[in-house]
């Protein structure tokens, strides 16, 4: 008996940027076979615009109807740990370390390396990222900062400790998509490498009198960046594109040590009842053409390289943002961060941001 289509929702896109997850329909715990039905899910930020975008091309060209279903990493995340034994999800779009976590739970499975053969023309992180699922898109992290504050050049990530910038720099919460790499790149600045985290908690307690804020809410970081309260603060590069588009006094550097990247992965779920399809949904998103028209909607920096970003891109993140491993960004460490996430959240809540 074929599963009861949800009702197709337009809410969605990246928060600065992207993610998205459909999910299938069809027989739940079926085969894999030819349905004309499929479900993906993904990120509410620009719903709308990546139905617009991505699904209603899917949908003209390949004749699959397809129900979208946005919402949170973790609310998504969760609905498919309850929902596993049936499943009404084909794809899952979703950020690296909760696909991780999916992987390791037995939640997705392998997609098959012929069914997808726009993965090939990818870059090499994407190409090579161990697992079950493909990166298809990313981002970067590293500092935003005021020109006004910094006009000869960007601050060092062990600048941030400066006395002379006390009471004017945001910091991350650790929760958030640029809090781990930071905390990756203080290990790399202070200690003995990227996993010397001790080094970089006492660094980041040494650091916290001269935090302004603790940020989580990107608009608000633009906000005190643009009035000048901020002039420092480690953030995604995607934040900074439409500040610079407008000619505000903002740009944005890659750190100068630790640089990791964040990505979002395309999924299939284990279980699903159209992976035919979902295979061809995943070939399809990681396209040249698809590719370009999500850099251009919503400033989601391209895997294929093949695909032509738009200029504040470029402008904004440099050659970062069609080849990240020339830049020298190599993706998190998934293992060690999944193993640890947990306890650096209450840590820095505890020593830091408490």
């Amino acid at each position: 008996m074929a599963r009861p289509v949800m009702k197709r929702n337009a809410v969605w896109v990246f928060g600065a940027v992207t993610a998205v997850l459909l999910a299938g329909c069809g027989g739940p715990g079926g085969s894999g076979g030819g349905s004309d039905e499929l479900v993906v899910s993904g990120f509410s930020f620009g719903a709308e615009e990546f139905e617009k975008t991505v699904v209603a091309p899917f949908e003209e060209e390949t004749g699959i109807r397809v129900t979208f279903d946005p919402g949170s990493n973790s609310d998504r995340y969760n609905r498919l740990l309850v929902d596993r034994a049936r499943p009404d999800v084909d794809v899952v779009l979703i950020s690296d370390l909760f696909a991780a976590d999916g992987e390791r739970e037995g939640l997705f499975t392998d997609i098959d390396p012929g069914s997808v053969p726009n993965r090939a023309d990818t870059v090499e992180f994407a190409r090579d990222a161990p697992g079950q699922g493909i990166p298809y898109t990313f981002t970067l992290p590293g500092v935003l900062y005021s020109t006004d504050a910094f006009p000869d050049g960007p601050p060092t990530v062990a600048s941030l400790w400066d006395p002379e910038l006390a009471g004017r720099i945001a910091v991350p919460d650790i929760s958030a998509t640029a809090g781990i790499p930071f905390l990756i790149a203080v290990a790399e600045t202070f200690g003995s490498g990227p996993q010397d985290v001790d080094t970089a908690f006492a660094k980041l307690a040494e650091l916290k009198p001269n935090v302004l804020q603790f940020y989580s809410s990107t608009t608000e970081l633009l906000s005190l960046l643009e009035r000048g309260e901020v002039v420092a603060a480690p953030g995604l590069d995607l934040f900074a594109y439409d500040a610079v588009e407008a000619g505000r006094p903002v740009a944005w550097a890659p750190f100068d040590r630790g640089r990791v990247l964040s990505y979002n992965k395309a999924e299939i779920v284990e279980g699903a009842a159209n992976t035919d399809g979902a295979q061809r949904f995943v070939n399809y998103l990681l396209s040249p053409e698809v590719q370009t028209r999500t850099a251009t909607a919503f400033s989601d920096k391209p895997v294929n390289r093949a695909a032509t970003v738009p200029p504040i891109m470029t402008e904004v993140s440099g050659g970062a943002a069609t080849d990240p491993g020339a830049a020298g960004y190599v993706p998190l460490d998934l293992d060690f961060v999944g193993a640890n996430r947990g306890a650096w959240i209450d840590r820095f809540a505890r020593e830091v941001s408490g």
